[in-house]
Order: structure tokens, then C-alpha cells, then sequence
């Protein structure tokens, strides 16, 4: 995640300079648009060099913060991490290197998880264990039906 005068300058405000360029008046506005998308790929889109995936992470969570959607932004960035690890959806069997692509995509997704939904993020890695999804599933956004249930919305 690291680019070459991505972090020199007002980063934040060519990020949204970015954004604004390709039509989206919000970085959720942009990432919405590929929910399955890395933030490494969606950084790139708005320019290799010159924004990385972790301006990314941060934009959008500050945007969730301001619209008090941090559990919709959670459920998010959890889309992408699967769909990073898990392209073929969840494996219908849980063999070493099965086990291994869950284990990379909830853990690094459980470390860009913000501390307000830590507990949470718990309490959804341990559902997933005892009671995995079925084979092949794969969440689209941060909106579906499984997700939903397993991390509803809380916010007021």
C-alpha cells in the first residue's frame, strides 16, 4: 500500500480531488461502485502512485463516521478482504489451505476493523467457524442478507 507521493502534499484533499474527477461527490460514492474491489485497486483507479489503499480505508471511515455508518463501513471492507481471499466464495471444504484463506481475510480485516466494533467482529469470526456459511458464498456489498444478519446495523 505504499505509492511514491501518496502521502506528500494534502493527500486528502487529491483524494477527494480524485473522487470529485470521476463523477463521485463522496470516496463511499467511488467505492460503492466496485464493493468487491481491493482498496489497492481502488486506489490505483484514482491513481497509481499517487493514492494508496490505506488513504482509502481512511476516507471511507471517516465518511462512515460522519454519516453514522461505521457497521455498514465494517461489513464493507469485510466484502473486500473475502473477496481478496476467498474468490471462489466461502470453500466447501475447510482443508489447510482453506482454512489458511479465511484465516488471512478475517484477520486482516479484523485489524482494519475500528475499536467501537472490535467485540462485534468477534462475535461474527466465531459464528463463521461453528456455523460457516454455505459453500460458495460469497457477499456482493455490504448489504447482503447473511452479513446483515450476522452484523446488523446499530447505529442511531
Amino acid at each position: 500500500m505504499t505509492g511514491g507521493r501518496s502521502w506528500h502534499g494534502d493527500w486528502r484533499a487529491r483524494l477527494y480531488e480524485r473522487v470529485r474527477e470521476r463523477g463521485y461527490d463522496s470516496i463511499t460514492a467511488f467505492a460503492d461502485t466496485r464493493p468487491t474491489a481491493s482498496l489497492v485497486e481502488l486506489a490505483e483507479d484514482l491513481g497509481k502512485g499517487d493514492i494508496v489503499g490505506a488513504q482509502i480505508l481512511s476516507g471511507l471511515f471517516a465518511e462512515a463516521e460522519q454519516r453514522n455508518q461505521v457497521t455498514r463501513f465494517v461489513r464493507g471492507v469485510l466484502v473486500r478482504m473475502l473477496s481478496q481471499s476467498l474468490p471462489q466464495g466461502w470453500p466447501a471444504v475447510m482443508d489447510d489451505a482453506s482454512r489458511f484463506a479465511v484465516a488471512k481475510a478475517l484477520g486482516r480485516w479484523s485489524g482494519y476493523t475500528p475499536e467501537s466494533h472490535q467485540e462485534r467482529a468477534d462475535q461474527l469470526m466465531a459464528t463463521l467457524r461453528t456455523h460457516p456459511p454455505p459453500a460458495g458464498w460469497r457477499p456482493l456489498g455490504p448489504d447482503d442478507t447473511l452479513l446483515l444478519t450476522l452484523l446488523p446495523d446499530n447505529e442511531a
